[in-house]
């Protein structure tokens, strides 16, 4: 989950493309990531939650196909800009094992909204007790 958040701020499309699970990938493409990427600022990942791995969520992802609705999860938010607007999003990530890696399934977006307009002085959302002036909104 990490390195995909990497890969989101650093705008390394290619990465993140190679991460989704083989089934996702038709949904997907290097240019829209790309694009989405260019557009967007990734501010801070807070991890939430996160299934315990074990050899039975191993055997259970590797054999995902009969098993779907027990898949590992990570349960996270992330705080990012687009449009020069800013928006706090949760999401539970679901992943399966492929080819001996794990790789993003699916995500339910249980919350995603437009955070307040913060005063230049204000204490940064991303929780850093720095001025939002000197952090997210340099």
């Amino acid at each position: 989950m990490r390195s995909r958040y990497s890969a989101y701020a650093t705008k390394f499309a290619d990465y993140i493309y190679q991460t989704y699970a083989e089934s996702s990938r038709v949904q997907q493409s290097i240019n829209d990531i790309s694009q989405w990427a260019q557009e967007t600022t990734w501010l801070m990942l807070t991890i939430h939650s996160a299934s315990e791995y074990t050899a039975v969520t191993h055997n259970t992802a590797v054999n995902s196909v009969n098993n779907e609705h027990n898949l590992p999860t990570v349960c996270f938010s992330a705080y990012y800009k687009h449009q020069s607007k800013y928006y706090l999003m949760r999401e539970t990530s679901r992943f399966i094992f492929e080819q001996n890696q794990w790789r993003y399934l699916d995500g339910e977006v249980s919350s995603s909204e437009e955070l307040a307009a913060l005063k230049r002085n204000d204490l940064c959302f991303c929780q850093s007790q720095k001025k939002f002036k000197q952090c997210c909104g340099s």
